[in-house]
């Protein structure tokens, strides 16, 4: 049997389920609103989408999409599973977004409509490496045996002045972090702009090693113009530097596999920009599909938001998220969940409790710099609360140990 991608999608609609599905099969593919000339049965016998799978389910309760069509009282709502022949675009992800992922969202026939899960052929391993470095090579990078992996971002996010960023990352790397970051915000901006930043870091970083025998791992966003992106990185890696941050909705996966092509360090895939397009219930592409496009892509990181975070997903989804990020894809392609948005010392239990795993990179930004005594007490607090999850040891018989973390709990522990 030929090799197929399966998409499946969560729809609402008014019309009949099976006619909905056939009318996205078709204008995804080889069909359009009307039968066309030379549109024969052995045309469509090889290139038509298929319609594999229609489960009803549960109404969401939202209001439809503008311009959707129909008494929306009427409804009804299905889980759809569609194959599309690999022939048609073949493996290229850009193509394969416009078929799984294109007009059909502007269907008037339908209130709703996300894509929430992808099934891909192996064909595609053999044009996308994926990440090169994963668990084990961000570990040996830093230099640990084990996780989880304890990181920052560097805040203020914007603004900071060269001083006062190597300050910091002195501060932080003398605390014994594994891992600091350079925040989204952070590119080239003519106040700072990135080559002196990379001095700035790396600088600090080697006074670090020297001092302490550790270096962390930093992670220079280089997220710029497609073109830019492998001078940044060949920055980066001849300064010294072992990790490069791209955003990844920024520059798309195509930019993203552009880099992975050139790099030779880890990459850390940030997911700014993924609410834009996961968030409703209603529209879009949910957090699944971006994960498997972004570790297909090269990222050897992929953030997943953590409990409890600042942001809008629950803790359902934070580990849903996490799940799939640790779930191989077409035999492999291993990366790291990262954990962040809010996190702080109080959450480490859970977390270890919930995810069953310390194969994670949990960075807390102002849950460690917005520490009363500072950005190292806001590490030795995280490093204590990580400490005593593991150990299985009370988080408050820990705090009565270890001052840092008593305060950090005073400050971030939600009240009762």
């Amino acid at each position: 049997m030929p090799p197929f991608v399966t998409a499946v999608y969560e729809v609402e609609t008014t019309l009949g389920l099976e006619t909905v599905a056939a009318e996205i099969a078709g204008e995804q593919s080889s069909g359009t609103f009307v039968a066309v000339a030379r549109e024969t049965p052995e045309l469509k016998s090889r290139h038509a989408a298929r319609v594999t799978g229609i489960e009803e389910i549960e109404l969401s309760g939202h209001s439809p999409l503008p311009g959707a069509t129909g008494d929306w009282s009427q409804a009804k709502r299905a889980r759809l599973s569609i194959e599309f022949p690999l022939e048609n675009f073949g493996t290229s992800i850009p193509n394969l977004l416009a078929a799984v992922a294109g007009n059909l969202f502007e269907i008037r026939t339908v209130g709703a409509i996300r894509l929430v899960d992808i099934e891909l052929p192996i064909e595609f391993a053999d044009r996308y490496p994926g990440p090169q470095f994963g668990w084990r090579g961000t570990l040996d990078s830093i230099g640990r045996r084990g996780g989880p992996l304890l990181g920052t971002i560097v805040k203020p996010s914007v603004g900071l002045a060269p001083e006062a960023l190597g300050e910091l990352v002195t501060e932080l790397g003398r605390a014994g972090i594994d891992f600091i970051k350079d925040d989204e915000l952070q590119g080239n901006p003519p106040y700072f702009p990135f080559a002196d930043r990379v001095r700035v870091v790396t600088e600090a970083l080697d006074r670090v090693a020297d001092e302490t025998g550790h270096r962390p791992m930093y992670a220079f966003n280089i997220t710029d113009d497609i073109d830019r992106m492998p001078a940044n990185h060949d920055l980066v890696r001849d300064a010294g530097g072992t990790c490069v941050m791209v955003t990844v909705n920024a520059v798309g996966y195509s930019g993203l596999a552009y880099v992975r092509d050139r790099c030779e360090l880890p990459i850390h895939g940030h997911r700014a920009m993924l609410g834009a397009t996961a968030r409703s219930p209603q529209l879009g592409i949910d957090f699944r599909v971006f994960q498997k496009l972004a570790r297909l892509s090269g990222a050897d990181h992929v953030h997943t938001n953590g409990l409890r975070n600042k942001f809008y997903g629950d803790d359902d989804e934070v580990l849903a998220a996490i799940d799939a990020v640790r779930t191989p894809l077409l035999g492999g392609y291993g990366a790291v969940p990262v954990l962040s948005s809010g996190q702080t010392p109080d959450l480490a239990p859970e977390t270890y409790d919930q995810v069953g795993s310390t194969e994670l990179l949990v960075l807390a930004g102002g849950g460690i710099h917005g520490h009363p005594g500072g950005s190292a007490a806001g590490v030795t607090a995280m490093r204590a609360a990580w400490d005593a999850a593991l150990a299985g040891v009370d988080i408050d018989a820990q705090a009565a140990r270890v001052p840092e973390l008593a305060t950090a709990l005073a400050k971030f522990r939600p009240a009762a």
